[in-house]
């Protein structure tokens, strides 16, 4: 049986402090990407509704997602 350990405190603040920092690579991953596209990538995906674009931001956020898990385990 795996007990309590998980829930010491130093256990659930390290995960809150990688989520945040998982949060903040990916966010500014968004803005570079955006930055370095020639259009406002923003505008494509919420007023155009640019399905192709959707998948490929969607397709980043799982890379960025894998790298940053991989990172914290």
């Amino acid at each position: 049986m795996m007990g309590i350990e998980w829930l010491k405190p130093a256990a659930v603040l390290g995960s809150i402090l990688y989520a945040v920092i998982g949060v903040l690579v990916f966010w500014i991953s968004f803005v570079i990407v955006d930055k370095l596209t020639p259009y406002n990538l923003w505008k494509e995906l919420v007023e155009e509704r640019n399905i192709a674009l959707g998948l490929v931001v969607a397709a980043k956020a799982l890379a960025v997602g894998i790298i940053v898990a991989a990172a914290i385990h």
